[in-house]
């Protein structure tokens, strides 16, 4: 691991991605995605910048409502990821939370566009390191890991 100097004024910023579990207008189980109004554009999983004085958890259900404005349940932690490229912009850390939803998603806020995608037709690439985290969600999934 490489030693680096630190600067008190220069920190990596905290958010939440959320991976929402939601029906298709076809009954098939599916996930929500957003197609992002702002850079760094293309499709992604909703989510955001934790504010000041919020927990992780409340971000996440925040974020999901602003962007989906769906009310989600069944919160669970999948991973946190750091890796300083992550974002194109600047350092960000990412909690990923999994979570379901019943109701027809909008797209609202940064949102431009908004879709329920199985796994297989989701649009590709994604941005920032969405395609691994949907990845190690799959793994998860597959493992038999529930998030009710």
């Amino acid at each position: 691991m490489k030693k680096r100097k630190t600067s008190w004024s220069k920190k990596p910023f905290p958010t939440v991605d959320i991976i929402i579990e939601v029906d298709r207008e076809d009954g098939r189980p599916g996930i929500v995605l957003i197609e992002r109004k702002n850079p760094p554009f293309g499709w992604a999983l909703p989510g955001g910048f934790v504010d000041y004085g919020e927990s992780l958890e409340d971000a996440a259900v925040r974020e999901a409502r602003e962007e989906t404005s769906l009310d989600i349940e069944h919160l669970e932690q999948l991973h946190t990821y750091s890796d300083p490229h992550r974002d194109p912009r600047f350092h960000t850390i990412t909690t990923v939370y999994m979570a379901i939803a019943k109701g027809r998603p909008r797209a609202q806020d940064d949102a431009k566009n908004i879709g329920v995608f199985t796994l297989e037709d989701r649009p590709r690439p994604l941005a920032f390191d969405h395609e691994k985290i949907l990845r190690d969600y799959l793994r998860k999934k597959q493992g038999g890991g529930s998030i009710v």
